[in-house]
């Protein structure tokens, strides 16, 4: 067995990831338990009463085992020590009542920053107990210009901020090619918390998200916005095609009062699996570009 102790900083943050991403949330008990005397109370609670007492007889002849009680054929078998019940999940609350709630606080917020603190402290959603870090929307919020992605990735989550990691890298040099940067633009996630293993997130949780992504769009009031990815696409555009068919083309979603014209295109991490398609997303930013540039949100 190896100690933390022995251990560098680097090899034990990366350890402390390897537990985090395989779902480990508590790395001591608060008592210590015997596992094994455990499991050995728990086969003798589910072992009829008669072979019990048949077990705990001794045979034909023989005579108990020193400091060992002989029992009795007609004697009660003795019951087994209560297990001791594992910490289990929050409760959950039940889909439409979180969907209310999380109306109400994406309502009482007032400005992006009051909606950050009341989405950290919302607890109405599944999602977050599985995950580490709530992600926001980041960057500048009067800029006019919105970018959304869907869910956030693995390092999303360990990073807290969305486009970590290769896809971050990929996405920053997509900005650049159009004159843009992170900071220059209100960049965010459809999903503030990320779906254990990257799967797609299902529709109650979708419906209790929706009031958080919808108030910032309200708050932060863009020109145009820039939907990245195939759930992002069919979240706000309603529809079930693919990315390739719902891509590079202008739509208007709505938000509260306002009514924001979107255009979709492939997520960067879409273009890592299949850099074929790079060409196609290099069409939707031009298409972009030119928008933001006719609403003047972009030097020519």
């Amino acid at each position: 067995m190896i100690s933390a102790n022995d251990l560098s900083l680097a090899e034990l943050a990366a350890l402390l990831h390897f537990h985090a991403d395989a779902g480990v949330e508590w790395l001591l008990e608060e008592e210590a338990i015997d596992r094994f005397a455990e499991f050995e109370a728990m086969k003798a609670a589910r072992r009829p009463p008669a072979a019990q007492a048949q077990q705990q007889r001794p045979a034909a002849g023989e005579r108990p085992a020193p400091g060992q009680a002989q029992v009795r054929p007609n004697a009660a078998a003795r019951p087994a020590p209560a297990e001791r019940a594992a910490p289990g999940p929050q409760p959950a609350i039940p889909d439409g009542e979180a969907v209310q709630q999380a109306r109400f606080v994406a309502e009482t917020a007032r400005s992006l920053v009051e909606l950050k603190t009341a989405i950290e402290a919302f607890n109405g959603c599944n999602l977050k107990h599985s995950a580490r870090s709530t992600i926001f929307a980041s960057g500048d919020a009067e800029s006019g210009i919105m970018v959304i992605g869907s869910a956030p990735s693995a390092e999303d989550d360990r990073e807290g901020m969305p486009f970590s990691g290769k896809s971050g890298q990929l996405f920053d040099k997509m900005l650049a090619a159009i004159g843009l940067t992170r900071s220059a633009i209100l960049l965010t996630q459809v999903i503030p918390w990320r779906p254990p293993g990257n799967r797609a997130p299902s529709a109650a949780e979708m419906d209790i998200c929706r009031p958080f992504i919808e108030r910032q769009i309200a708050l932060a009031e863009p020109k145009a916005i820039l939907l990245l990815g195939n759930f992002s696409a069919r979240f706000f555009f309603g529809e079930n095609d693919t990315i390739h068919g719902l891509r590079g083309r202008w739509k208007e979603i709505a938000a509260a009062d306002c009514v924001i014209p979107a255009i979709a295109s492939l997520h960067p991490q879409d273009l890592l699996t299949a850099p074929v398609n790079k060409r196609l997303a290099w069409n939707d930013l031009l298409a972009f570009q030119a928008k933001l540039k006719s609403l003047s949100l972009l030097r020519n």
